[in-house]
Formats: structure tokens, sequence, C-alpha cells
């Protein structure tokens, strides 16, 4: 929702404004921050009781959330839209009232959704998770919902704080998140060694670090030109050049696009590798249009990835 990506923009709320539209929220919503499809269930525990209301800053949590706590939780996630941009969204009125009601809340932190930090803050009865310190991957790059074991941490602890909210639940919280640990371990086999022949990639931007790592494939982006698209600054000459070098010269297997940051830069070294024969991998920040299950989105990564590669 800036100059690198092609997004919509949303309109700041002020606090006041939040307090004072509240009522007004309830009744007509806010299209990115109303959980769409699975994610936002109705109120009633098939089970018995009231549903667990949830309020998670991405897509890409609440779907986390959703395989763990199944049929008993009722998820709200901020961002939802492929076409919104976490890291300068602005939180509305409904986003404040979901918040207020939440018994948990799970953000990405890492200072990738610092609009959350507020809507946390209005969550003052809520269980409280960061996915970034959960993972504690021991890295800076914040995106760690492409790190396997990091989600598997955090499933963990979703399913131990619903599981105190709601006891007579725990045991089938844990088997969910059981049950979704299974599936990332088999996701988890199929991406490591995937690197083992030597082959390299460069990416436009590091977003799928963890899942390059988890392949043991080299990325010979130079930082220069990663960190300039990241900062959404000019990419200086040289660093470009590289990367131009990299892919007309065949150094490496694939690049590693993403999908939702366009600019002239990032559209120029896709078309350089479409020309030159090289892979053309895809990968997001957020849930594609569509698509609300963490698994599926995942293991559609890594089969790109396994293919590139191969």
């Amino acid at each position: 929702m800036n100059s690198r990506r092609t997004k919509s923009v949303f309109a700041a709320v002020s606090a006041l404004a939040v307090l004072a539209l509240g009522a007004t929220a309830c009744a007509s919503g806010d299209k990115a921050s109303t959980a769409s499809g699975s994610q936002n269930a109705a109120a009633a525990n098939p089970g018995g009781g009231e549903k667990i209301k949830v309020v998670a800053s991405t897509d890409v949590w609440g779907s986390v959330v959703t395989a763990v706590g199944g049929d008993k939780v009722e998820v709200t996630s901020i961002i939802h839209d492929p076409s919104a941009d976490p890291h300068s969204y602005e939180t509305t009125a409904s986003d404040a009232i979901a918040a207020k009601n939440a018994k948990l809340t799970l953000s990405n932190g890492g200072g990738y959704d610092e609009f959350f930090s507020k809507l946390a803050d209005q969550a003052a009865g809520a269980q409280k998770l960061v996915a970034v310190d959960i993972a504690a991957t021991g890295n800076e790059n914040e995106h760690v919902w492409y790190s396997l074991p990091g989600v598997e941490k955090i499933a963990d602890q979703v399913a131990a704080k619903l599981g105190e909210i709601q006891p007579a639940s725990k045991d089938a919280f844990t088997a969910n998140a059981t049950a979704f640990k299974g599936k990332t371990q088999e996701l988890l086999k199929k991406v490591t060694g995937l690197g083992a022949s030597g082959g390299k990639v460069v990416a436009t931007e590091p977003v799928a670090h963890y899942l390059l790592d988890s392949a043991k494939v080299a990325d010979a982006t130079p930082p220069a030109f990663a960190e300039a698209v990241e900062a959404e600054q000019d990419v200086p000459a040289a660093a470009l050049n590289q990367v131009k070098q990299l892919i007309s010269g065949k150094q490496v297997k694939a690049l590693i696009n993403n999908a939702q940051t366009t600019t002239p830069v990032t559209e120029q070294v896709v078309g350089d590798a479409k020309s030159a024969g090289i892979a053309v991998v895809d990968v997001t920040e957020t849930l594609p249009q569509g698509v609300t299950d963490y698994i599926a989105w995942m293991t559609k990564s890594v089969d790109a990835l396994a293919g590139a590669l191969k």
C-alpha cells in the first residue's frame, strides 16, 4: 500500500475515532478486518458453549489458529486480503471491537505488523502470543511463517493457551496441534535437502529465507539488492547488475519472487528470469485469494521450489 506495492490505500483512524465509531463498525464491518471463509465461524459452538474469540494479525496466523482450535474458535484475521499490506495497515473501528472481545491474540512481531500493538493493548483480558518470540529462530528475519519448525512451536503455544481458556477442550486442542505438526513434518521432510545438488537462487526479497534454509539452498542475492527492495529504496546499480548477471549467466536455478511486492526493478528481474529460462517461484506474505489452509498453501510453495530446483 505504498510506492513499492500495487495495493489499495487504507485510511488511518485515530484512537478517538475508533471509540466514537465503535457502534457503527459493529453493523458495517470492514473488508480488511473481517475474516473470510472458514476463519469467521458462527459464535455457537457445536460442541457446546461459546466459541473462543481469537484475533490474528494476518490470515496466515489465523489459519494456524483455526487448524488448532477447530470448531471451538471464532477467528478474525485483520489482514486477510492479498492486496493489504501488514507493513502499513491502519487499524479501524471494527478491528478495535474484535480485539476488545478477543480471548487470545496472535501477531507476527519482529516489526512486521506494528499496527497490531495498539489492538493488543485494547485486548486487555486476552492471552497474547507473538510468533517471532515463540519461533525463536535466532535470526532477525521476521518472516517466520516460512520456518516450519517455528510454526510447530507456535501451534503448540496456541493449543496451550486455548486449553487454558477452555480447559474442557484442552485434549482436543492438543490433538489438533499434533495432527497439524504431523503435516508440517511431512513438508519438512520434502523440503530438506532440496539444495543438495548445490543449486543457488536469487530472491527479490528475503521472504522465504527459512524455507530456503531448510532446503539448504544457497541464496546468492546481493545483500544490497534485498535490503533496498525491502526498505523501498532505489536498488544500487551495481547490485542490480550483479543479479542480472546471475540470471543471464544461468548461475542460479530459480528466482524467488515476492508476488505481493511489485516495483519496476522486481518486474525487470522477473522478466529477465523468464527470458533466460530460469524458474520463477512466487511466494507471498499472506494467503492467496481463496486459500484458507496453511498446509495447502505451504505445500504449493514447497512443490514449486522442488520443481524449480530439479
